[in-house]
């Protein structure tokens, strides 16, 4: 298993400290980077500009939003990517879900999985260099009912790969399963090596469709990590953060995260931390994250216990643990998981 480091998106403005933890990152061993964007900070600015502190570490997107751009704006970013960093840029989009899609990019949330695959399509034929033409519910290249004048064009960029690595965020059955079947990795959120047996399911059922299961099929997840000798203490941290995506991303009936977790075993707990959340009592829904629910999907409290769990991500499905943190914290699971 190996380690990535994980930045996601900026709060209110560009975090402190991460330059200091991209570079322990590379000189600890850690294999990859990984920003992600919502309605803010955008995905590779900061991969860029961070990016080019690194000679070795994979820069990967987790996610660019497809809503964001056109799938050929996502191929001449990819590509460019991949030219500044040499190869080493992975490409991982998701189609979010419809607060974000509609309400911010104004684009339509409707079929996302048929809209993925559309997407994909035209990102590795773009990618290959191939001349662009595709008809589709979603996308037509070049469209139709324009001018007339549109023609089929190829990329002017030569690639340095002709694939570059596709990655899906993707959390339901459908789309986790449409993600073995045409993408190169996954990029989960909530998952727990304890009881992974849906996924498991799910991720079989498009390797079928796929017709193989690519040895190199990549899964990225990000895993919180606290080193604590108080486990209660090292949970409250991460309290919050379960508390936002199990209770106030996504509208009542249409979060992904919280089924996520609730598929865990907390479906009553999920129901309460939501509806505390959405009526504004915050801090009441943060209490209601029980440790039992940080510890399945999280690693939390002394070191020596960090490391006992440890066996179990190592047998699950992770290819690459995504952790967030300092440059000391960085030194610090380097030192735990390496």
């Amino acid at each position: 298993m190996k380690l990535g480091l994980g930045l996601g998106y900026w709060g209110a403005g560009k975090p402190e400290g991460v330059e200091e933890a991209v570079t322990a990152a590379e000189e600890c061993g850690f294999d990859s980077v990984w920003t992600s964007e919502a309605y803010g900070s955008d995905a590779l600015t900061p991969l860029a500009w961070l990016g080019a502190r690194t000679t070795r570490l994979t820069l990967g997107t987790a996610v660019m939003q497809m809503s964001a751009r056109t799938p050929a704006a996502t191929a001449m970013a990819a590509m460019t990517m991949d030219h500044l960093s040499g190869g080493r840029f992975a490409l991982g989009i998701g189609a979010s879900g419809p607060q974000v899609v509609e309400g911010w990019y104004g684009q339509p949330y409707r079929q996302p999985l048929a809209r993925t695959r559309e997407y994909v399509e035209i990102l590795r034929a773009a990618m290959r260099r191939d001349v662009v033409q595709h008809t589709g519910r979603h996308y037509q290249v070049p469209i139709e009912g324009g001018t007339g004048l549109g023609k089929p064009l190829k990329s002017t960029l030569h690639p340095v790969r002709e694939t570059i690595p596709i990655l899906i965020a993707a959390e339901g059955p459908k789309n986790v399963a449409l993600t073995a079947e045409i993408a190169d990795g996954w990029l989960p959120l909530f998952y727990s090596p304890y009881e992974d047996s849906f996924y498991r399911r799910c991720l079989d059922e498009g390797f079928a469709a796929r017709g193989e299961r690519p040895a190199d099929f990549e899964v990225a997840l990000p895993v919180q990590v606290v080193v604590d000798e108080d486990v209660e203490r090292a949970a409250d941290r991460l309290r919050p953060h379960i508390a936002l995506y199990v209770g106030g991303m996504g509208a009542k009936g249409a979060n992904f995260h919280y089924e996520a977790v609730a598929r865990l075993g907390f479906e009553a707990e999920c129901e309460r931390i939501q509806e505390l959340y959405l009526a504004g009592r915050k801090e009441e829904a943060v209490a209601a994250v029980s440790t039992e629910m940080v510890s399945r999907v999280a690693l939390v409290g002394p070191v020596a216990k960090i490391k006992d769990e440890l066996a179990a991500w190592e047998e699950s499905l992770v290819t690459t643990m995504v952790v967030h943190g300092s440059a000391r914290t960085v030194q610090q699971i380097a030192e735990i998981v390496l």
